[in-house]
């Protein structure tokens, strides 16, 4: 049996509880990182392979990169936006790994994150760990896979030219067929969802734009995606009876929060499924609208960074730069300018390209050396996933226990901390006890010593004085 491991929060088969997936944070702070995750999963699972999601935490100790040597045959690696500087940490860390292996590394789908401008210069802090993830990777593969022309314009200017665009492996979810997308007329019945980042308040009025969404489709849904999103529903917050209020729902007084239309999925499969129900879905976020589109929904991307703008282009899905769409715009103002037929032609095309990536680097797929994924999607469909994650009414929802254990857990926590912190303090109070009496000590013997060196130097400026007029009598003489 051949083993492959792969960096991801989870296996799709593992069924987790909503406090599971919140505690152990198993997208890694965003949920679209589980549905490119899940789509190489399915992949790469082809008959007499066993694909085994590693964690998003890596560890780069020689005990686990000898555990990894022994005992599998290839490490997959999927990222989104890594070259980024707040990644670079995380980026060395897996240099540091990567370059202790022994076996195949493949690399699917990593880019770089700029500005809709595509300026990399705010990249140039961490180019030397991505010089050194690349050289680490590059040893162990044939090529490295992008998401589009900017990261691979960016890598070839650092001087790597093994670098392919592929894309994102979302999009690759139904092997080579994309689902047909019905651009049904919107009413005020329509079932709209919206998703929204909030690095894009800066970039163009999304938040102007969700509540015009609101006003006019009363069943909107909001789909977020953010660990922080999920805490919010699951615990609450005291926003309503502090009258706080914010743009963009971060807080349960929002309408979206407060009138019970957000959601955060907690797996892929039940994420495209409730999509699959909605008519349209619009926002700033790549993986929420490329859920949309995988589940036969026709979606609009409102493009406001590198990273969602070069995979819009590659794929060509409808797009619009965030900046450039007026507050009044209405979701079937978005939708009436959309065409998805570049989309859908071209699609069985940049498939093939994605495959050819893999065939170089060694890499089967089910979808060329198995059966088009149904065993997989059949175990899938056989377990009973959890739905999304929704705003907790205060009312026993099964979770009560977890949440006083929680409570409990962090006041433990911060009661050890205090003790802690008042243990060092007696320490360091008796430190400084100990040196207050020390110099005490000293100042009494600086003192000491002193008055003798006074009562000496009168002694000595007298010797002196009596030496100097002897010297002197001599030289007379002479």
């Amino acid at each position: 049996m051949k083993e492959i491991v792969m960096r991801a929060g989870k296996s799709p088969f593992d069924v987790v509880t909503h406090e599971e997936f919140i505690h152990q944070d198993l997208t890694g702070t965003n949920s679209g990182n589980l549905l490119f995750s899940d789509a190489v999963h399915k992949q790469l699972t082809v008959p007499g392979t066993e694909v085994v999601a590693a964690g998003l935490r890596t560890d780069s100790s020689k005990e686990n990169a000898a555990r990894i040597n022994e005992r599998f045959d290839l490490y997959a690696v999927p990222l989104a936006n890594a070259f980024r500087p707040s990644f670079g940490k995380s980026l060395d860390k897996l240099s540091t790994l990567i370059e202790q292996l022994k076996i195949p590394v493949v690399v699917i789908g990593v880019g770089a994150q700029a500005s809709t401008e595509y300026d990399t210069g705010r990249l140039d802090d961490i180019s030397v760990s991505v010089r050194r993830f690349m050289k680490a990777v590059l040893n162990r593969s044939a090529s490295v896979g992008v998401r589009g022309e900017l990261t691979a314009d960016y890598l070839k200017k650092l001087g790597f030219k093994d670098v392919e665009v592929i894309g994102c492996p979302s999009m690759f979810w139904h092997g080579d067929t994309f689902p047909e997308l019905e651009a049904k007329p919107l009413d005020a019945g329509s079932r709209v969802a919206v998703n929204v980042s909030s690095q894009a308040e800066k970039e163009g009025g999304i938040a102007e734009l969700t509540a015009h969404a609101l006003s006019l489709h009363p069943e909107l849904t909001y789909y977020a995606q953010n660990l922080t999103d999920a805490e919010l529903l699951f615990w609450g917050d005291t926003s309503v009876a502090g009258n706080r209020q914010k743009p963009l729902p971060g807080l349960r007084s929002h309408p979206l929060v407060r009138g019970g239309h957000t959601r955060v999925p907690v797996d892929p499969a039940t994420w495209m499924a409730e999509l699959a129900e909605h008519d349209f879905s619009f926002g700033t976020r790549i993986h929420g609208n490329m859920a949309s589109l995988l589940a036969g929904t026709p979606s609009v991307v409102l493009a406001h960074d590198s990273r969602t703008l070069e995979l819009c282009r590659y794929f060509e899905i409808p797009h619009r730069l965030l900046r450039e769409v007026e507050a009044g715009t209405a979701p079937a103002d978005l939708l009436a300018e959309a065409d998805y037929t570049a989309l859908r032609k071209n699609h069985a095309e940049r498939f093939r390209r994605y495959t050819d990536f893999l065939d170089r680097n060694g890499v089967q797929n089910t979808f060329s050396h198995g059966d088009g994924g149904k065993a997989w999607q059949k175990a899938l469909d056989a377990l009973e996933l959890p739905p999304s994650v929704t705003a907790w009414d205060g009312s026993d929802d099964g979770a009560l226990g977890y949440r006083v254990a929680w409570l409990r857990e962090q006041a433990v926590t911060a009661r050890r901390g205090r003790e802690k912190t008042a243990a060092q303090l007696r320490e360091v109070e008796a430190e400084n006890k100990e040196l207050r009496k020390l110099t005490a000590s000293l100042e009494k013997r600086t003192a000491s010593l002193e008055a003798r060196l006074d009562q000496s130097g009168g002694g000595v400026r007298r010797v002196g004085r009596g030496v100097k007029r002897r010297a002197k009598g001599i030289l007379g003489k002479d």
